[in-house]
């Protein structure tokens, strides 16, 4: 009887432990002060200019442990068969880069953006919802990014406060082991079908090519998916910046947009940067897990002239 009551308490200490090691969407700077140094966390610094993605603020400074990726040059988004940019890669591809950086199955991956406006903060989304859409559930964001992290400064000297460390960071090789999310995945047929039978379609891009007036450069028609509703991706966050609004605010912004904060629904953009933002907002923050993510996006929509674009001007 001793030995099964024994049992029975390191089973529920065990599921406590899990359940307090889950990783949270977000997390805060001291969340992250608090976890430096800790087995198993993999701090994941993404800051780069999005044109080059140069490394020289990361390794100026860094959180200590952080490990860099380049965004657009590491392989987190490829062009597919059909030319379409910015796609998600094929899971082995992902395995090799995951694993290559230094980070396991078991490991808790908190994304360090540069925390400074709404599309740095896609940077982060868009690598979040990629582990999430190939089965890694450990993963978090670092709410502000850098920018929240070095904003404790010195009164006199005006230097940061928080631990820092500069240089190139590497772990060791590790084994990572993906399974395609297939659910939250959403097609090019899956969207036109929402499209045309009331179904709920969100364009994250900004409200000037929403309504046609501009367009992304590899885009070949203006406008949007027909009738679609527009919540721009820098809604989602405080005044644009790298701070995401709070639950109850985003609600009134959806309201204010006219889409549901549950059921399905079908984020896009241009190429699935800021549709990610979407995305994010909607099932990590609003909690609609059946919130999906159209990764062809504009890019591709436009280039099937079979398609229809709805657009505000002519």
């Amino acid at each position: 009887m001793r030995k099964f009551t024994s049992l029975m308490a390191v089973a529920i200490f065990l599921a406590f432990a899990g359940a307090a090691s889950a990783a949270t969407p977000l997390v805060d700077v001291d969340w992250v002060k608090a976890n430096i140094g800790k087995s198993g966390v993999v701090f994941l610094d993404v800051r780069g200019k999005l044109g080059g993605q140069s490394k020289t603020e990361y390794l100026a400074a860094h959180i200590p442990g952080a490990i860099w990726t380049n965004y657009l040059k590491d392989g987190w988004r490829v062009k597919d068969k059909n030319g379409t940019v910015g796609q998600l890669p094929p899971v082995a591809k992902l395995e090799k880069l995951i694993g290559g950086l230094g980070i396991g199955n078991t490991d808790h991956v908190v994304v360090i953006p540069v925390g400074s406006k709404a599309l740095d903060m896609g940077t982060a989304t868009r690598i979040y919802w990629t582990f999430k859409v190939i089965g890694h559930n450990n993963v978090s964001i670092l709410d502000g990014g850098m920018k929240a992290y070095l904003s404790a400064t010195d009164k006199k000297t005006k230097k940061p406060l928080n631990p820092l460390e500069s240089g190139q960071i590497t772990r060791a090789a590790a084994t990572f082991t993906g399974t395609l999310q297939k659910a939250m995945l959403a097609s090019k047929t899956e969207i036109a079908m929402a499209s045309t039978s009331g179904g709920v379609t969100v364009d994250n891009r900004p409200n000037n090519q929403y309504l046609g007036i501009n367009k992304h450069g590899m885009a070949k028609r203006s406008g949007t998916v027909p009738n679609s509703r527009n919540v721009p991706e820098n809604w989602l966050t405080q005044n644009g910046g790298g701070k995401f609004r709070d639950k109850e605010t985003i609600k009134k912004l959806y309201d204010l947009a006219g889409v549901p904060t549950s059921g399905d629904q079908i984020n896009f953009c241009n190429t699935g940067h800021w549709a990610s933002l979407g995305w994010f907002a909607s099932s990590e923050i609003l909690g609609n897990k059946k919130a999906k993510l159209y990764d062809g996006s504009m890019v591709e929509w436009s280039a099937d002239k079979s398609l229809p674009i709805q657009s505000a001007i002519k």
